[in-house]
């Protein structure tokens, strides 16, 4: 308790600086750490919501998707893969501050329309969860289910390591995750959604997507921090 008030103490005596611009803040301790200007980086842009990729204004599915669904039924994301939502992915999963992922997954949860019954993640292969210490999508993924009050399961298990996915055409990211995932329990609602801190082609969670469906589920959404354009084959 004494610990607590001296680091408050401490805290209210420092001032406080924007994260993104590093300007002090104008607005008095505030919650999120970014500045009014600032948080503007954040404002929804129209996307399709089926997909989640840009468009002229906002569509339920764009034409690729009327031509192709994915499997998944609605993407939210915060934004593309930019600045300055670039900086708090990389932060997070290679700087290992953690603290972002709270902040990150509670904006997520309010883009959120029509929340699952059921949160789950991306999984990491035992072997890089070992030499990583953490999944990310699962650290963004428990923030976001609390502020949704929804329970957070583990549905996964990634049978092989795969290379990453980083840098692959999407032809070689599909053949990448070929039996790379598996459902590891049962799944007793209706509707899933699958955490992840970049969609790119869709590859990874598209195989996730299929493995609900084929289990019974009846609908999955995709919740991202980023959504990016898939690079050309």
């Amino acid at each position: 308790m004494l610990t607590q008030r001296v680091v408050k103490y401490i805290a209210d005596l420092l001032p406080m600086h924007c994260e993104v611009c590093r300007l002090p803040l104008t607005e008095p301790r505030s919650s999120s750490g970014i500045c009014g200007y600032c948080s503007a980086y954040f404002d929804p842009v129209p996307r399709c919501q089926r997909c989640g990729l840009p468009t002229l204004y906002q569509v339920a599915e764009c034409g690729q998707c009327l031509k192709t669904p994915p499997s998944w039924q609605s993407l939210y994301c915060l934004g593309d893969y930019q600045q300055p939502l670039s900086t708090y992915v990389h932060l997070l999963k290679y700087e290992r501050q953690f603290w972002h992922a709270n902040k990150l997954g509670l904006l997520l949860a309010g883009r959120v329309e029509r929340p699952a019954q059921l949160i789950t993640y991306v999984p990491l292969h035992w072997r890089r969860y070992l030499k990583r210490g953490f999944n990310q999508s699962e650290l963004i993924a428990l923030p976001l289910a609390r502020q949704l009050n929804l329970p957070c399961q583990p549905l996964f298990k990634r049978l092989r390591a795969t290379p990453q996915q980083q840098g692959l055409s999407k032809v070689e990211r599909r053949r990448n995750l070929s039996h790379a995932f598996t459902l590891n329990r049962y799944v007793n609602v209706d509707h899933v959604a699958i955490v992840d801190d970049v969609v790119t082609t869709g590859s990874t969670v598209q195989h996730l997507c299929d493995l609900l469906l084929e289990a019974g589920v009846k609908s999955v959404d995709i919740y991202c921090l980023c959504r990016t354009p898939e690079p050309a084959d």
